[in-house]
């Protein structure tokens, strides 16, 4: 195994994977700048003699369970010219992860799971200017690969990590606390006075979404599972909490409201909770449709929204609110704050090795977790 030894910095060409094949692509090589040490805040430091074996990462090659995910080795060709190479340092696990390994949305296969994570700068393309060797930075990619030791990621899709948030946070924030910031600041500006129903309360999205509205102004009423989850929606912002399968929900809404409905429900349960959600809003209110925890809501005919008050219907999604730089900088600016401001706790509920991603999904389905999950490398 060949050690390198240069100074702070190196270029070069053709570099060569442990197996000695070299990297490079076609007729010319991918140019980079990598640092002979990568010091890697809060986890140590690591070699090029460290770095040079084999990364490993968490594979699928058919839609399953999650007995489908193996631990495997990848080969991780040098940066592109507009990419940096990560080094991960905390990976976030989010329910849409469970929704590409069974295939309800479908990936090429093998892949490599996971939208998010955070890590430090281990080499860039030779385009690259405003990141260096070293930085802290976060991201969250509509396309899958975090699952994994060390990734590619285009640079103008990563955001440096600002002092004061670690990178288990940051891991924890990019997917599920840039969709609390879109669907409360931009899908329906929550403001001072309105009352908001949130489903899956105690979950990584539900909590940041309960504690921002409550920050903003809003009365939450939040949705859970259990007696310990309502405990829990309850210290972050939820001045209300039903429990599903016991409070029946459309008469506890409108009892809690005196008659009148939400001004907007954000659901990530679907199926399950889609009919009676939409019973729960006040003429004009908005339904925000963001999850399918249950399965895919049943179609309907707009005529359910104009009989039930002229109401809104919408099923975003982050990628479209983040798809510019200036917004996925201004979103991440605005979330990385509410944090600092401690407007936002930020709950990571529970920690896996990479390679216990398996039982992380199954924890996940089975309704087990609370807050956040975190896979480390």
């Amino acid at each position: 195994m060949q050690t390198l030894v240069a100074g702070p910095g190196l270029r070069w060409n053709a570099v060569r994977s442990p197996d000695g094949r070299p990297y490079h692509r076609g007729p010319s090589s991918r140019i980079c700048e990598t640092s002979h040490i990568a010091r890697v805040p809060e986890h140590g430091t690591r070699s090029v003699e460290e770095s040079e074996l084999m990364p490993q990462a968490i594979q699928i090659h058919e839609y399953g369970g999650p007995e489908v995910l193996r631990l495997e080795e990848v080969d991780i060709p040098a940066p592109g010219p507009d990419e940096v190479q990560v080094r991960h340092t905390a990976i976030g696990v989010n329910y849409i992860d469970v929704y590409d390994r069974t295939g309800l949305y479908p990936v090429q296969l093998p892949c490599v799971l996971g939208r998010e994570a955070t890590g430090v700068v281990h080499a860039k393309g030779r385009k690259v200017r405003d990141l260096k060797v070293g930085d802290r930075v976060a991201y969250a990619l509509p396309k899958p690969g975090a699952y994994t030791e060390l990734r590619n990621v285009p640079a103008d899709r990563v955001v440096k990590i600002p002092r004061g948030i670690s990178n288990e946070q940051a891991a924890a924030l990019m997917l599920k606390g840039m969709t609390a910031q879109y669907l409360l600041r931009r899908t329906y500006r929550v403001k001072r006075g309105d009352v908001v129903l949130v489903h899956a309360a105690a979950g990584g999205v539900g909590l940041i979404l309960c504690q921002w509205a409550k920050a903003l102004g809003a009365t939450v009423i939040g949705v859970v599972g259990s007696d310990a989850k309502a405990e829990l929606a309850r210290k972050h912002g939820c001045k209300h909490v039903l429990i599903s399968g016991r409070d029946e929900l459309v008469p506890s809404v409108k009892r809690l409201t005196k008659n009148v409905g939400v001004a907007v429900v954000y659901d990530a349960v679907g199926k399950d909770t889609f009919m009676e959600s939409l019973d729960c809003l006040r003429p004009l209110g908005m339904m925000v449709s963001y999850g399918n925890a249950s399965g895919p809501p049943p179609a309907i005919s707009p005529l359910e929204l104009s009989k039930r008050g002229s109401l809104f219907l919408t099923r975003p999604t982050l990628f479209n609110y983040v798809a510019k730089r200036e917004d996925l900088v201004a979103t991440a600016r605005e979330l990385f704050a509410a944090v600092k401001s401690k407007a936002v706790r930020v709950r990571i509920g529970q920690t896996y090795a990479l390679k216990d991603a398996a039982e992380a999904h199954r924890d996940l389905e089975a309704r087990r977790t609370t807050g956040s999950t975190v896979l480390l490398p």
